[in-house]
Parts: C-alpha cells; sequence; structure tokens
C-alpha cells in the first residue's frame, strides 16, 4: 500500500496494493491495522455508502458539520469521477482551498499490473464528485452516521473555490438541493 499526501495536511491519496492476474485480481480494500499504520487511517468507520450515477451526475459539496463531521474513505467500483475535498476546518491556513483527484474502476496497466486508489477527506471537509462516465459506483466508508441537523453544503461552482470541473461533453445533473447550496462566504458553521 503507498500513502501518498496531498497539498491540503491530511487529505490522503491511497493505493492499495492489487494482487492480479489473467483471472482478475484481490484486494484488501480496508484493514483497520495496516491502515493506521501506513496512513492514520483508524478504525472509526461506521456507515459505508454506495451511490449509482449516470455521466454528468455532480453531487456535493455536502459536509456534516460538528458533532458529526464525517471523515470519508472513498473509492470507485465501476466507471471514473473527478472527486473533491474542500478544507472547511475554522482556523486553517488552506481553509477554502481544495484538492481535487481522478479515481476509477480498479484497471490492468501497460505492464500487467492492476491499479486502484482511494481518497481520504478527513473531518472538517465539504465533499463532491463529478461522474465521468455512464454506470459509475461510487463507494464510502465514513466516521459518522448521517446526521440530518448536521447537514450542509456549499454550491458546487463558487468562484472563490474555483473548482476546474472538467469538460465531459454533456451537461452537468444537479440535485435540486444543490443546486441552491449557499457559497463559501455565507456559510454559517
Amino acid at each position: 500500500m503507498k500513502v501518498q499526501d496531498s497539498d491540503i495536511d491530511g487529505v490522503k491519496i491511497i493505493t492499495p496494493k492489487l494482487y492480479g492476474d489473467e483471472r482478475g485480481f484481490f484486494v484488501e480494500s480496508y484493514g483497520v491495522k495496516r491502515y493506521m499504520e501506513l496512513s492514520g487511517i483508524g478504525d472509526g468507520f461506521v456507515q459505508d455508502n454506495v451511490s449509482s450515477s449516470v455521466k454528468g451526475v455532480l453531487r456535493g459539496l455536502h459536509f456534516q458539520s460538528s458533532p458529526h463531521a464525517q471523515g470519508k474513505l472513498v473509492s470507485v467500483l465501476s466507471g471514473r469521477v473527478f472527486d473533491v475535498a474542500v478544507d472547511l476546518r475554522q482556523g486553517s491556513q488552506t481553509y477554502g482551498h481544495h484538492v481535487s483527484v481522478e479515481l476509477s474502476a480498479p484497471q490492468r496497466e501497460s505492464d500487467g499490473e492492476w491499479l486502484w486508489q482511494q481518497f481520504w477527506i478527513p473531518p472538517g471537509f465539504a465533499h463532491g464528485f463529478l461522474a465521468l462516465e455512464d454506470h459509475t459506483i461510487f463507494t464510502y466508508k465514513c466516521t459518522q452516521g448521517y446526521a440530518p441537523d448536521s447537514d450542509g453544503g456549499i454550491w458546487w461552482n463558487d468562484p472563490e473555490i474555483a473548482i476546474q470541473w472538467p469538460e465531459i461533453g454533456c451537461d452537468k445533473i444537479i440535485s435540486e438541493k444543490d443546486a441552491a447550496l449557499p457559497y463559501l462566504k455565507d456559510l454559517k458553521l
């Protein structure tokens, strides 16, 4: 397993070891002991979620505020996404900054090795993703369960955050709820 720090403290890209051959592959997608030793990600996961999206679906930018702030270990089982984490930690030097990564289903590289990545988004971040392909299946482990009273979000295309969402050859599909989210400057945490 390889762990890569991002430009924002605490956000990590994790590349688990896939064991593959001509039949396919095997991967341990999470093990508390190994993840704690190599990445500092502990055993606090309490809920797993899976979503399915067609190309163009943009979900986010969502967060849960304290005391129910969620850390998320996210990955893609089918398809591809452009995934984003926005720092909302009060007092952080990177407040309002974002990190993005493209995640895809496990795939075989030209050298025959298998590749798959996960994205660790600690508590205190807003999260969102854009499905880049039809039949995208996205999964995430959460450190807190869903708490409606702590549910929040910021507008996906806030110019202050300036996320460079990729052009995908079709319109973005955004829920009414997500289209009505506030700007970062109007956020009340």
